[in-house]
């Protein structure tokens, strides 16, 4: 008895990484081979930079913390460490929003620590 392939299920593989490739550049695209690496290479680097994005958030958090808190006369390690010590429950994270787009509101928290 011959051997029997599953052709379908196949093809449907190499579609969806195909469909996947779609608007790559040169082989990437429509050559199964390179544009399987091509998809593979994407996801190891979407997961690796999911955790990346983390922590280049909060670099720039701090830089924009750092900014504010020495137009005030603080240096950034300063400032957090009163931020801490006075009880304010802000992260990093809005306390950066608040430097850059609500600079009344920083004030107010930079008086408090003053």
């Amino acid at each position: 008895m011959p051997r029997s392939v599953n052709s379908v299920a196949s093809r449907a593989r190499r579609k969806k990484i195909l469909k996947r490739t779609k608007g790559q550049f040169g082989a990437r695209k429509n050559v199964w081979t390179v544009a399987k690496n091509s998809w593979e290479k994407g996801q190891t680097y979407a997961y690796r930079d999911r955790k990346n994005k983390k922590r280049s958030f909060r670099a720039l958090w701090i830089v924009r913390i750092n900014a504010a808190a020495r137009a005030h006369g603080f240096s950034y390690s300063e400032f957090m460490g009163k931020i801490k010590k006075s009880g304010v429950a802000l992260n990093r994270k809005v306390l950066a929003d608040l430097a850059l787009n609500h600079p009344t509101a920083f004030d107010a928290i930079v008086a408090t620590l003053k």
